[in-house]
């Protein structure tokens, strides 16, 4: 057989690619529990992804299934054992302030525009017409190829948890979202909910905190705060120290009085969660600023321990739990989701990433002394261990070969905070799509992937899938 030039391959695919990655990044597939149905369980939106990407298959010659609804997969081929991509559906919510329409997705100055072009529509499309590829040159192999999709990564991957009570695991593969060369080693993932619920007490308050609103996911840095105030004393003073807050922290914001409440609005920069230095936590920055005057209650211990617990302190040192390995670097902390209202008490969601060798049990566990000591408790607590393969396995060796191949570049191996579907596979790694050096705009407004990037990537991962499977 003649040598296969698979970046030629993936070229004469670039005009039907960008066909069917416009139409799949132009549904905005946001979870959204509020029109969940027994059918669509994240709501109809993301199921019309899902269901987008399992049809383009079975048009194009694919045997595919779908599972619970939440899942599904492509495959072609014969033989014992499975070779597979992972790729996600559905996006993370838009934000504000974007250029243009993120569900319209434009193509300008080599970049597509569009919530999901890097993060994961475009690698996952990516992944499939590497799998066309290999299936329209009839090329031999030992093994099934399977593209699998899921609908629920950004929210906490119970798409492939699902969908792998039911089938069968891959011999090994990889999943096209997050960055090349190889990531062999991901951190642990833990969701952990401190709330603080013993009510208002009387007292020599500077106002009443009615309530405080900041984020959405746990893993996103959240770029909004909004927190309203009664009963305050002075508002003039509020007023000054507010300037004066937004001055030195160089952040925009309002403070609105209307009758009897003061509606008090931050705007920080929003980014993904495994790194929360990247962005500008609006939510800390509206504690901190509260955490100024004098509160009562739970109200006060909601705002005071985020101020001297949790404000500036990406990596938990405060909590006492800062930990680092050599096989994956720092342990890291977003604060993602914070809620307070006189009914509920306050919320902080937390989001840990901690290294290979860490234990979250044991590190939770420690901390729990400081929680008490401001009447908190854990009230939600989520686990997904590290993932780590070693750098003599065959799928890496393999992977490294091709990539360097095909690039000239070396093929390291990382370690990241963000968690892939990678995790839920008995054997398997992240593999791009996004190179060294380019601009990582996952979860941020303008989101963007660059298009010859994209189909430079399909050649990669179109000789990865035939070596691996062959």
């Amino acid at each position: 057989m003649s040598t296969i030039n698979w970046q030629e391959e993936a070229e004469k695919r670039r005009e039907d690619f960008k066909r069917d990655l416009f139409a799949i990044l132009s549904i905005p597939s946001v979870r959204d529990d509020s029109k969940a149905t027994e059918d669509a369980p994240f709501g109809p939106d993301v199921k019309k992804a899902l269901d987008f990407a399992l049809e383009l298959a079975e048009k194009d010659g694919f045997a595919i299934k779908e599972v619970g609804n939440v899942a599904g997969h492509a495959e072609f081929g014969q033989g014992e054992e499975l070779v597979a991509a992972l790729g996600h559906v559905d996006v993370v919510p838009v934000g504000d302030d974007w250029s243009h329409d993120p569900f319209d997705p434009i193509l300008k100055d080599g970049k597509v525009f569009a919530r999901g072009s890097a993060d994961d529509k475009g690698p996952a499309m990516a992944a499939y017409y590497a799998m066309k590829i290999i299936k329209e040159l009839e090329l031999p192999l030992s093994r099934r190829v399977r593209m699998i999709y899921g609908s629920d990564e950004e929210s906490g991957m119970s798409c492939v948890e699902r969908y792998f009570e039911t089938e069968e695991q891959p011999t090994m593969g990889f999943v096209p979202d997050a960055e090349f060369p190889i990531i062999h080693a991901e951190k642990g993932i833990s969701e952990l909910d401190i709330s603080f619920k013993d009510g208002e007490k009387d007292g020599n308050a500077d106002f009443r905190l009615i309530s405080f609103e900041s984020g959405a996911r746990y893993n996103m840095v959240p770029d909004h705060a909004k927190a309203v105030l009664e009963d305050v004393k002075d508002v003039a003073q509020l007023t000054k120290q507010f300037d004066a807050y937004k001055k030195e922290t160089k952040l925009a914001g309002e403070l609105v009085e209307s009758g009897n409440q003061v509606t008090v609005s931050l705007i920080g920069k929003a980014a993904h969660a495994m790194e929360p230095n990247n962005g500008i936590n609006a939510g800390l920055h509206l504690v901190a600023f509260l955490g100024k005057f004098t509160l009562t209650g739970a109200a006060n211990d909601f705002v005071m321990f985020g101020k001297d617990y949790l404000y500036g302190d990406s990596r938990a040192m405060k909590l006492g739990i800062r930990y680092e390995d050599d096989e994956s670097g720092e342990l890291t902390m977003n604060v993602g989701v914070i809620r307070y209202s006189v009914s509920e008490g306050g919320r902080y969601g937390l989001n840990f990433r901690y290294p290979v060798t860490a234990n979250m049990d044991k590190l939770k566990l420690k901390m729990e002394t400081v929680v008490n000591e401001y009447s908190g408790q854990y009230t939600h607590y989520d686990d997904s261990k590290p993932l780590f393969v070693p750098k003599d396995h065959k799928l890496i060796k393999v992977l490294q070969e091709v990539y360097t191949s095909q690039t000239g570049e070396e093929a390291t191996l990382l370690a990241i905070g963000g968690g892939t579907y990678a995790r839920h596979m008995e054997t398997g790694v992240a593999f791009g799509a996004l190179f060294p050096g380019r601009e990582d705009t996952m979860h941020q407004k303008d989101e963007f992937a660059y298009f010859d990037d994209l189909v430079k990537t399909i050649g990669i991962y179109a000789e990865a899938l035939y070596k691996l499977a062959k």
